[in-house]
Formats: structure tokens, C-alpha cells, sequence
């Protein structure tokens, strides 16, 4: 017994000296790891990244009932209208050495005057080359700008959580600030951060008012994404901070170097869904992933390569998609032209098809027309609805007929909005603007128009 327990403690002792040196603390071991700091990537970057100034002219009403808390409602659209300046600071990162700066829609989009203000304190004026809400991302010029210090785009999708990153802005106005952190989350979607939707980088980089625009970089020194907003109850930096994907921000370059001046992205045509656990159990399938498709429209790009309603896409190019925004953004990153594969899976096969990457078909024919003559829906603007004026105004796939764009004095008085569908006037049926401007001639003095309006149907009844 005696042997047996000297034994155990000789094995003891060996299995302690054997542990790894890691396993000990120790003090740094050479000058390099006593000075271990991030400088070195800040000044590589910093001088990208710009501050910018923003002003744009607004129409306020001025009502005296503005703060009674029952007649402002009723009394909305009382009161002399009178212009307001609106101020706004954010920040923006140099993409091109002639120039060319990305910010967000939100800081600059509307703005009537814009300054940057560089990091050695040169102060440019510059226009919006291209802006996007949807995205919040909006490309300036520099006038008169040249051999400016520009960062190098990372590849986005080869992110990934726990990479160490810095945010780099201009938080409060106080001046550039730089703020370090991690990836904490990749591909959010489903939720509407600053003035975009899509797809974001997350990070737990403190972000305030005035780093939008700013650099999200790796330690490399490279744009990883645009710092967009930050998500937080007390609206500090005790949040999580979203950035826009690099990829999505090369797009936009390209397309502002091709002298466009409105962002266009590849139409898929599509309405989905991620599969969740219960419908994966439904389907047959061993884990909740992918995206179901539930609704193709026919000039769909989708439908054109094969795919159906009840497909489950698993992979757009060689990335997994498990969100619709997923899909829309990898779509929108590759840019219009060519085709992009995708991995679905039909009655668990799995299968690949190549997609066009092509723009929402503006046909047939918009035919916008104008209500003219002294008719009761005089002034009433409207436009046939294709699958481009679905996409420009965010409509339901399968949307259909005429769409008013301008309701006109009386329609507008009624009730009458922009972005309501027209579906019959005194029982008429309007199948386009053809049908509205002959059932708008009708000697009539009472009126019914049956509408759509957020998927809801109504009927406006008035007497003129």
C-alpha cells in the first residue's frame, strides 16, 4: 500500500513539471512586447479618415398650435411654412487618391453644403457623386483634391468574429478619435440601424454620434466596413456599434467612378424566408439553414435559372445565406453583369444553377400621365407599375396596375396618397394609365375609388 502511494505522488510531481510554460506567468520578453500598441496601425490609417461637415435647407411649419397637446394634431397643416437651416456632422474615409470619400446617406445625402475637413486640417468642399438610403452609404468628390492619403478594401466576407478592429471618427465633433475592439457578430439582418437596412459587420468598437462615416479597420490598416450606427438604450457607446460590409462600399465606388448617380443592384425578384427549426423539421432537413423561397415573380432571375417556390438556397457564390437580406446583399456586392451561382436544395437534393445579375426590367412601358382639364381628379399623376417601379417603390412582388405618384389638390383632399394603387374608379376597372385617364373624364359629380394601400383595400367616396 505504502509503494502504491509513493507511486501516485511521484506521477503527481512529473505530470506538474511536465505542464506547458504557458501555463506560468511571466513578464514581457523583449522590447517589442513591452511596447505593444496599436500606433503603428493608426498612423497608417488615420489620415483617410475625414471629418465632415453638412448643411441642407428644410421647410418647417410654424404653427401656434405646434405645442398644445390636442390641437397639434388637428392643426398639422396649419401655419406659415418657413425655411430652416439643419446642421449635421459625421465622418467619411478616403477610397481613392483623386478624391473620392464614402460616408453615409444620412450625414450627407440631402445636404445643400458639404465641407470636409482632412486629418492635417485641409479643408475641401465636395458633392455627392452617388447616394443610396436604403444602403445609407453615399460617395463625395473632393473639388480640387489630389494624392490624398486612401485606404486599401478589404475583402468583407473573409471577416470573421473575434478579429481585433479599430473605428476611427469623429465622435461629438471633439476631434478624431480612435476606438479599439473586436468583431463581435457577422451578417446582421433583419433590423434597421441609422438610416439603412441590410446586411452588418457588428463590433464592440465604442461608436458615438459623429463616427458615422468613419473607418472600421482591421490591423492591417484595412477598410473592413463603414461605422453606421450604434445600438444602445441609453444612446451612449455602452452598445453594440453596426458597420456597412467593405464589399457593398466597392460597389459603390465603381458605380460613382461609372458616372452614376443612383445606386443600382441586381433584382432578384423574390420574396423568402429562413428556415427556422420548425420548418426545417417540417422539410425534412437535419439543421435550421438556408432560405426558402415562397414567392417568385415571373421575370424573376431566379425563376429563369430553375429555382421554385418551396426551394431552400442554401449558398450565393461560395458564402451560406440564412436570411433574405443575405441574399439581397451578396447579390448587390457583386454588381450588375454576369451571373452568380447559387446552391439550392429541391426534395433534399442538392443542386447549383447560375443567376443573372440583372437590373429590375422597366417594362412594360411606365406611360405616366398627368389628369389634365377641368375634371374632378385634375393634377392626379400616376404610372403603370413593372418590376422597376416595384423595386423603386419598395411594393409587394406582386404588385400590378397603376400607381399614383402625385394625388393632385382634390384627390390629395380626399384622402388620396402618393404610393396608394389604383384598382377601380366608378366601377371602372384600371388595368394602366390608359384606363385612368378615360375613367377620369367621367361627368360625374360622386366618386368611388377602390385603392390598395399597405396591402389593405378601400374605397374613397366623395362629391364634387
Amino acid at each position: 500500500m505504502i509503494h502504491r502511494f509513493a507511486i501516485l505522488c511521484l506521477c503527481l510531481c512529473l505530470c506538474l513539471l511536465a505542464m506547458p510554460a504557458l501555463a506560468q506567468p511571466r513578464v514581457p520578453a523583449s522590447q517589442g512586447e513591452i511596447q505593444l500598441s496599436f500606433a503603428p496601425v493608426v498612423r497608417q490609417t488615420a489620415p483617410a479618415v475625414v471629418n465632415i461637415y453638412a448643411r441642407r435647407v428644410v421647410a418647417e411649419r410654424v404653427s401656434p398650435f405646434a405645442r398644445d397637446p390636442f390641437f397639434s394634431d388637428l392643426f398639422r397643416d396649419f401655419g406659415q411654412v418657413r425655411p430652416r437651416v439643419q446642421n449635421s456632422l459625421g465622418s467619411g474615409v478616403i477610397v481613392s487618391p483623386d478624391g473620392l470619400v464614402v460616408s453615409n446617406y444620412h450625414v450627407v445625402g440631402q445636404a445643400t453644403e458639404i465641407r470636409v475637413v482632412l486629418n492635417d486640417r485641409r479643408e475641401f468642399d465636395a458633392e455627392v457623386l452617388l447616394g443610396d438610403e436604403e444602403s445609407d452609404l453615399a460617395i463625395l468628390r473632393l473639388q480640387g483634391a489630389s494624392d490624398l492619403h486612401a485606404l486599401e478594401l478589404r475583402d468583407s466576407d473573409t471577416v470573421e468574429v473575434g478579429d481585433l478592429v479599430l473605428a476611427i471618427g469623429n465622435p461629438f465633433g471633439i476631434g478624431q478619435t480612435v476606438s479599439s475592439g473586436i468583431v463581435s457578430g457577422l451578417a446582421r439582418s433583419g433590423l434597421s440601424v441609422g438610416g439603412g437596412r441590410g446586411l452588418f459587420i457588428q463590433t464592440d468598437a465604442a461608436i458615438n454620434p459623429g463616427n458615422s462615416g468613419g473607418a472600421l479597420v482591421d490591423m492591417a490598416g484595412r477598410l473592413v466596413g463603414i461605422n453606421t450606427a450604434i445600438l444602445s438604450r441609453s444612446g451612449g457607446s455602452n452598445g453594440i456599434g453596426f458597420a456597412i460590409p467593405a464589399n457593398l462600399v466597392s460597389r459603390f465606388v465603381d458605380q460613382a467612378r461609372a458616372g452614376q448617380n443612383r445606386f443600382q443592384r441586381p433584382w432578384a425578384g423574390v420574396t423568402a424566408q429562413p428556415v427556422d427549426a420548425s420548418l426545417a423539421e417540417a422539410m425534412g432537413l437535419g439543421l435550421p439553414r438556408g432560405v426558402v423561397l415562397t414567392a417568385l415573380h415571373p421575370d424573376s432571375p431566379f425563376a429563369a435559372a430553375g429555382l421554385g417556390v418551396g426551394d431552400v438556397v442554401m449558398q450565393v457564390g461560395d458564402t451560406p445565406v440564412n436570411s433574405p437580406q443575405e441574399i439581397l446583399f451578396h447579390l448587390s456586392s457583386e454588381g450588375i453583369g454576369g451571373k452568380l451561382p447559387v446552391t439550392y436544395l429541391r426534395d433534399g437534393r442538392e443542386r447549383r444553377t447560375r443567376v443573372a445579375l440583372i437590373a429590375p426590367p422597366d417594362r412594360p412601358g411606365r406611360d405616366p400621365v398627368t389628369v389634365g382639364g377641368r375634371v374632378a381628379l385634375a393634377g392626379l399623376r400616376a404610372i403603370n407599375i413593372n418590376p422597376a417601379v416595384v423595386e423603386e417603390y419598395s411594393l409587394p412582388l406582386d404588385s400590378a396596375g397603376v400607381l399614383v405618384t402625385d394625388p393632385g389638390r382634390v384627390g390629395g383632399r380626399v384622402g388620396l396618397r402618393a404610393g396608394d394603387i389604383l384598382l377601380r374608379i366608378n366601377g371602372r376597372e384600371i388595368a394602366d394609365t390608359a384606363d385612368l385617364e378615360r375613367a377620369a373624364r367621367d361627368q360625374t359629380r360622386a366618386w368611388a375609388i377602390e385603392y390598395l394601400r399597405g396591402g389593405r383595400r378601400a374605397v374613397l367616396r366623395f362629391r364634387v
